[in-house]
């Protein structure tokens, strides 16, 4: 398939997540937890399948754009989403640092 036949992917945000799906199949997601005005990000995957497509960079994307629009900050606890960040500093406003009061957030309503 070349780059013109590759199908668009799809960002959806669903409760506490952003999923991303190409064809319909869910590729991965981005989870997070709303908490005082931050969007706190903790987790993201893609599935094994879909790796290597730039998919995960995509949805991170988007993920924070939504984040912006909906008027929050960011706390990057994923270590994807704070990779991204470093690399795109167009979110640098509107990313706070890592506290352990948002880590311990996290793992009180995730056991994470």
């Amino acid at each position: 398939m070349t780059a013109e036949q590759q199908p668009s992917p799809v960002v959806t945000q669903a409760a506490e997540r952003f999923d991303i799906s190409v064809d319909d199949r869910l590729a991965g997601f981005t989870e997070y937890l709303d908490h005082d005005g931050r969007r706190i990000f903790y987790h993201t995957e893609i599935d094994s399948d879909f790796a290597g497509r730039g998919l995960a960079g995509a949805l991170v994307s988007q993920a924070l754009d939504r984040t912006r629009e909906a008027g929050l900050r960011i706390v990057p606890i994923c270590p994807f989403v704070a990779g991204y960040i470093q690399k795109h500093a167009e979110f640098a406003d509107i990313t706070d640092a890592v506290t352990q009061d948002a880590v311990d957030y996290v793992r009180t309503q995730r056991g994470r």
